[in-house]
């Protein structure tokens, strides 16, 4: 089939009949688990995974689990609310990781390499880590920003050394990594398994965080493209205030669209991108039929191979020796 917009279409409801009887499969005939437990955060991906697993298990055996922190959008609760409300799921539990958080000293340890670039980041103050966008910046470097917000003021943004940028990545992976820990304290009390939220776009371009959220049990939807899950939703009865919210870190203090913090480019373009480079569509083809400077899909192409090639470790299992 000719490269064109509407490759990535889906038959939803065939393909959500498949992953709910691959979700029955793997969970009570090789996991030998009970039912399920679904981190969710009124994100489309934690939504879609949460309905197939109300779909094969039924609500019962199903646990939903909402994990804010103080840097959290109060919005995430209210949607994961209707969300459970929508497909049917139990009432949802409200677990606070701002105290976990705040044992491992993430937030004192992330302000720190702030303050190395921002002296008078303070108490109120937001921040997020920003990329530039593919397509118009015509870099092809990873060049990361910092942006602060003061309470009352204008967002002032610098460009991140290397030992700031890490300090802050590693210090926000206690969220990922801690939330995963609960997870598994609810699927272990249950005897479920926990189920994996991470869709294509993050786990093959390293869009996670090892034994964070890419640790999981069951990832089933970790083949489909992040338009294809928004194709799901709306068989799902994922309500339209989740579909149509902008996908975001739920890392930074300050509103931090996955845009912005990684992919460089808009979903419904980077996805069609991303399948013309995987399948080898000529550069000059997928141009034409994206409306796209050659130079601009060149782009697009080597930034997907290098966050493959320089993320392998994050999909690789652990080294033994024998």
């Amino acid at each position: 089939m000719a490269f064109n917009r509407d490759v990535l279409k889906l038959d939803a409801e065939a393909v959500i009949d498949d992953l709910t009887r691959r979700l029955k499969r793997s969970v009570r005939g090789e996991l030998k688990r009970g039912g399920a437990v679904v981190g969710i955060s009124g994100g489309i991906d934690s939504s879609v995974v949460l309905a197939l697993s109300v779909r094969a298990f039924g609500k019962e055996k199903v646990r939903g689990v909402m994990m804010p922190e103080e840097d959290s959008n109060p919005e995430s609760e209210a949607l994961a609310r209707e969300l459970c409300t929508a497909v049917g799921a139990a009432e949802p539990m409200l677990e606070n990781m701002t105290p976990s958080l705040a044992g491992f000293d993430c937030y004192g340890r992330r302000d720190e390499a702030i303050k190395r670039v921002f002296p008078e980041f303070d108490e109120g103050w937001k921040a997020k880590i920003v990329l530039p966008d593919l397509l118009e910046s015509g870099t092809m470097l990873n060049i990361f920003r910092l942006t602060v917000i003061p309470p009352d003021g204008e967002p002032m943004s610098k460009r991140l050394n290397l030992r700031d940028y890490l300090q802050i990545v590693a210090a926000s992976n206690f969220k990922q990594r801690s939330r995963m820990c609960m997870l598994y304290y609810h699927a272990e009390m249950l005897n479920y398994a926990v189920i994996g939220t991470g869709n294509k776009n993050e786990h093959d371009q390293g869009f996670f965080v090892k034994y964070g959220d890419g640790g999981a049990d069951v990832k089933p939807i970790a083949h489909l493209y992040k338009t294809q899950v928004f194709q799901l939703a709306e068989h799902l009865d994922v309500p339209e205030s989740i579909r149509t919210r902008t996908p975001t870190t739920d890392t930074y203090s300050a509103e931090c669209s996955q845009e912005e913090f990684f992919y460089r480019l808009p979903f419904k373009l980077m996805d069609l991108l991303w399948y013309a480079q995987e399948n080898g569509v000529p550069v000059a083809e997928a141009a034409s039929v994206l409306e796209l400077d050659e130079q601009q899909v060149q782009n697009a192409y080597e930034d997907f191979e290098r966050k493959y090639r320089t993320t392998q470790y994050l999909r690789a299992v652990p080294i033994e020796y024998r």
